[in-house]
């Protein structure tokens, strides 16, 4: 693969990860709540990804003996942190929601840290300090359309908090034999289960029968997308590598600002700029580089 064949598929790929922001605020706009969202997504990507392993001969067998890394991946990577965002997406622009899952590499590395998996290095200490500064400033009284909105932000950061412990253990602990895509189908199964009698018994299941409008075809249109762009990012990873693959990050940020000022006519204050530029500058900081060391 050329680099500007790494390029093209970094910007697809990022592109459609940021379209996920602003269909994250449609499929809230009209009341819908975090499990039973949770609940169809889980299914949708089962479903997606289920099919893209049958017809690729890739195995769907989930062994009894790693349930529990199933559900653990399910509850850091979908259950928990989205629970956190379908519920502070209903109040915080898309655009900054955009800008606040970029936080995942400042939150990994002190947790990096705390796990041994990481080195302490002062550049990417600056880093944290400069992503930090980027967050003090979303919270300011001027960046967001009304200051009331500031007390959803700490909801908001759950998600790129959980992630950040996603990726951390499986990098000190591996995926126990099993592909990427393996474990996000897995995941994916484990999780439905999960999210199924949580929706149920809180009055939160979405019964698909009912009208479909916006925010129904936006969980649909949303769920596949990831399930199409992760199966792309884990391609691209073999291709080019984990570090190359990771500067995603910056597109899916950048286009989920500009996808969410398009479909949902956002504006932004200076403030909400700024902070987006250290957020940005401090994940480049934390981000490893290639002489790090990366998990396989």
């Amino acid at each position: 693969m050329t680099r500007t064949q790494g390029m093209l598929a970094l910007l697809v790929m990022g592109a459609g990860w940021g379209l996920t922001q602003p269909l994250t605020k449609i499929a809230v706009s009209e009341g819908y709540l975090p499990l039973g969202l949770i609940f169809w997504q889980m299914v949708i990507g089962a479903l997606g990804m289920g099919a893209y392993r049958v017809v690729a001969r890739k195995p769907i067998t989930l062994p009894l003996r790693l349930m529990w890394f199933f559900l653990l991946i399910a509850l850091l990577g979908t259950v928990i942190p989205n629970s956190f965002s379908y519920r502070a997406a209903a109040f915080l622009p898309a655009g900054v929601m955009s800008v606040v899952i970029s936080l995942v590499p400042i939150f990994a590395f002190p947790i990096a840290l705390s796990l041994g998996v990481d080195k302490f290095n002062w550049v990417r200490l600056g880093g944290l300090l400069v992503g930090l500064v980027g967050v003090v400033i979303l919270a300011g009284p001027d960046a967001l359309p009304d200051a009331a909105m500031a007390i959803w932000l700490p909801i908001a950061v759950v998600a790129p908090l959980c992630y950040g412990f996603e990726g951390n253990i499986v990098s000190k602990w591996g995926m126990h034999g099993l592909g990427p895509g393996h474990v996000l189908f897995g995941a994916s199964v484990v999780g439905a289960v999960v999210a199924l009698p949580l929706a149920i018994a809180s009055g939160q299941f979405i019964d698909p029968r009912t009208e479909w409008n916006a925010p129904e075809y936006a969980v649909v249109a949303s769920s596949l997308i990831h399930v199409v762009v992760y199966t792309s990012y884990v391609w691209l990873v073999s291709r080019a590598g984990s570090v190359f693959a990771a500067q995603v990050s910056y597109v899916v940020t950048g286009t989920g600002v500009l996808w969410s000022m398009l479909i949902l006519s956002e504006r932004y204050s200076i403030w909400v700029w700024g902070a987006m530029a250290l957020i940005l500058a401090g994940m480049f900081l934390v981000q490893p580089r290639s002489q790090d060391r990366v998990a396989p």
